[in-house]
């Protein structure tokens, strides 16, 4: 196991494969207050899409592309196995995809007797056309939020999201754009998240220096909400080019964070 790619204030990031790592902090006996994952949604299949108003190849890479309904169920089962392992006896997961890995997602929660606490559904008030006219317009994401065992008591800021929420309890759907365009000046992933949509994820299930666990990092979203919370965290990604893009984008965000300070 190499050195971190980036080490600083206790944010981590790993340039290497999920599983070393997540055995690697396993041995460490290392527990997580939370732990969000964006995995493959296994759609580089040569289809198309719109963005920006142009017919583009869904296609976004080698570690995309399905390699078939057992396997694909069997990646996914693998990783959650050992993401239950470092939670903490409180802590809980948190699981982003599309109808496309979802359902694969909720059998491999339920084969490991986690705990279902909410099923959250991302709503995009501008997504992309569809291009065949021959289905619904495609709007939304699920994320699946699951406690470490059946009976785990887990960490909700219940008052902290009503107070965000104007003083009334929290839906369980959840209303914003794909992330803007600042989001993603030092570059773009295929797949970014919106630092909105962690920050509430962040907020809802940990506390200030709670330690957090992204094993698919991406452009580093999920550490750029620890560093604007004053979360510690833990990444990885096997892209060596998005962990450029993500040191990059948690820079600024130190910059930031200390210029308001001053």
């Amino acid at each position: 196991m190499k050195k971190p790619f980036y080490n600083k204030n206790n944010i981590i990031l790993y340039n290497e494969n999920t599983f070393e790592v997540l055995d690697l902090l396993i041995k460490q006996k290392k527990k997580f207050d939370t732990i969000f994952a964006d995995p493959p949604y296994f759609l580089s299949n040569d289809g198309i899409t719109c963005i920006n108003g142009k017919m583009v190849k869904v296609n976004k890479g080698e570690w995309d592309k399905s390699k078939g309904v057992e396997q694909n169920y069997q990646f996914m089962y693998d990783w959650m196995e050992k993401c239950q392992k470092l939670l903490k006896d409180t802590g809980t997961l948190w699981v982003s995809g599309t109808f496309h890995i979802i359902y694969a997602v909720a059998f491999a929660a339920q084969k490991l007797q986690m705990k279902f606490l909410n099923n959250i559904v991302w709503e995009k008030p501008n997504p992309p056309p569809n291009l065949s006219c021959r289905f619904f317009t495609h709007s939304t994401e699920t994320i699946l939020w699951f406690g470490k065992e059946k009976k785990s008591k887990h960490k909700f800021n219940y008052k902290i999201m009503r107070q965000i929420n104007g003083n009334k309890q929290m839906k369980d759907v959840w209303r914003m754009t794909a992330p803007k365009k600042t989001e993603k000046s030092y570059g773009k992933h295929p797949t970014q998240k919106p630092i909105s949509l962690l920050d509430l994820i962040i907020k809802a299930s940990t506390d200030e220096n709670d330690l957090v666990l992204d094993p698919f990092n991406g452009s580093g979203t999920t550490g750029v909400s620890c560093i604007k919370n004053k979360r510690n965290y833990i990444g990885v990604e096997l892209d060596k080019s998005f962990c450029t893009l993500s040191k990059k984008r948690f820079e600024s965000e130190f910059k930031e964070q200390k210029s308001r300070l001053l």
